[in-house]
């Protein structure tokens, strides 16, 4: 039996290249079927395939970045220096570009003395996250970590609601992009609802780390926000990407500081792995 890879654009699928081994006609089976694969779940194909190669082996899916999202953002590289203060009193300084990047907008609901410091394109923020093709529930939950808790469809990482150690995200909200994201210490990620693809709907907005998709704030199964989550913000229905019901998670609809809404602020209901 050999793994077999076939790639269509940045997804590549793994089947099990089949065939029948020399034996005899009396050979016995132990009933395990080998040449029997998961599929790659259909929400994979709305992942960006310029910054994500997504794999199905066997059981297991690999998810590899760069870490780049594919939108707008005030983070990419332009024109104009930004100097920021850390909590240590030390100056950091952004230098300026000879040109904005394609991406590059202006600031709004930051400022240019609020951003965070470094640009999009300084990080190297490739990421590489292995779940499996059939998350299952675990028996209990385990909380969220510091850094890269999951993989958005842009390409970048989604982050919990803390912004360090002990430090909650309200002392770093006002550096947060239109779309919940800032950048550091490793590379952009989103803390927030990321309005560049996804408000108030059931857009996907990624996988989280323990094999479960997110999506928007509304379920696509009722066109409405799902009264039935738990408290990491998950359920069971049909969505957009599944005819039939499984489980998944959802940005909770509760205000945060009065205009926000975090990305995932519970437990991993499933089995985290790691992004690395």
């Amino acid at each position: 039996m050999t793994n077999k890879y076939l790639k269509i654009g940045s997804i590549l699928f793994t089947g099990l290249l089949a065939f029948v081994a020399c034996s005899s006609d009396d050979d016995t089976s132990d009933g395990d079927d080998d040449n029997t694969v998961a599929e790659l779940h259909n929400a994979y194909g709305a992942f960006d395939t310029e910054n994500t190669t997504i794999l199905l082996d066997g059981d297991e899916v690999v998810i590899e970045t760069n870490g780049m999202p594919n939108h707008t953002s005030p983070y990419w590289s332009s024109t104009t220096e930004r100097v920021a203060i850390d909590p240590m009193g030390n100056t950091l300084v952004t230098e300026a570009s000879a040109t904005d990047h394609e991406l590059f907008v202006e600031p709004t609901v930051t400022s240019y003395m609020k951003m965070a410091p470094g640009n999009i394109d300084d990080f190297n923020g490739s990421y590489s996250l292995t779940v499996s093709a059939n998350p299952s529930l675990a028996t209990t939950s385990s909380a969220t970590g510091l850094g890269a808790i999951g993989i958005a469809v842009s390409g970048a990482v989604i982050y919990n609601d803390n912004e360090g150690p002990n430090d909650p995200l309200d002392s770093a909200v006002s550096s947060l992009d239109y779309t919940g994201a800032h950048t550091g210490p490793q590379s952009y990620h989103y803390h927030l609802e990321p309005k560049a693809w996804s408000e108030d709907d059931d857009s996907l907005i990624g996988v989280i780390a323990d094999g479960f998709f997110l999506y928007g704030r509304k379920c696509n199964a009722t066109g409405t926000y799902p009264t039935d989550l738990d408290a990491s913000g998950g359920h069971t229905s049909t969505t957009q990407y599944a005819t039939e019901a499984e489980y998944h998670y959802h940005i909770q609809n509760e205000l945060y500081l009065n205009q926000y809404y975090i990305l995932f602020p519970g437990d991993y209901q499933g089995s985290p792995s790691t992004v690395l």
